[in-house]
């Protein structure tokens, strides 16, 4: 009885040991996701929209958004604070590539990608970024800043979020 006790004790302790060892190495395989963007809605005047030749200026008057040029729609303040939410949800999963030449392939090119920048109240540019759809999964999406020519793949995808048809962001005046 006594050797099947210690039989038992060290195997115990062996699975304990080869658990601990195996939890170490997996701790070098976790995800090493990064926050997008991080910005306060009330530090920004301007949102600016643009995909191929379309575009759209959203723009702060006040305490409420408007859309610039556009005097015949309300914009919808609930459209909005998702744009917000989504982008501060937005992760970078991993690098898909460092080269400008890859960037048609990833639709983050000058001419393919969706381009969004955000203006704060100096009237710089406090964020921009160029997306691309991902043809393999249509829950993310690729992105690229302005300035730099590293493409991420991202936990989400916002495109559906990147509308230029001011009908998406706005509602039209009802007369009384």
């Amino acid at each position: 009885m006594e050797n099947k006790l210690k039989k038992a004790i060290m195997t115990l302790a062996i699975l304990i040991g080869l658990f601990a060892i195996n939890n170490s190495f997996q701790k070098n395989y976790s995800s090493t996701l990064s926050s997008l963007l991080n910005i306060d809605e009330n530090n920004i005047l301007k949102i600016v929209i643009s995909s191929k030749e379309d575009a759209i200026e959203l723009m702060k008057a006040d305490t409420s958004w408007v859309i610039s040029g556009n005097d015949t729609l309300i914009v919808k303040q609930d459209v909005i604070e998702n744009l917000f939410n989504k982008i501060q949800q937005l992760e970078k999963q991993h690098l898909v590539t460092s080269k400008k030449d890859n960037w048609s392939n990833y639709g983050v090119s000058d001419n393919d990608g969706t381009h969004l920048a955000f203006i704060n109240l100096d009237g710089l540019t406090v964020a921009y970024y160029v997306f691309g759809q991902s043809k393999e999964e249509y829950n993310r999406c690729y992105v690229r800043t302005e300035k730099d020519t590293d493409v991420y793949l991202l936990n989400d995808n916002i495109l559906y979020q990147l509308q230029v048809n001011p009908n998406f962001w706005g509602t039209k005046i009802i007369a009384e």
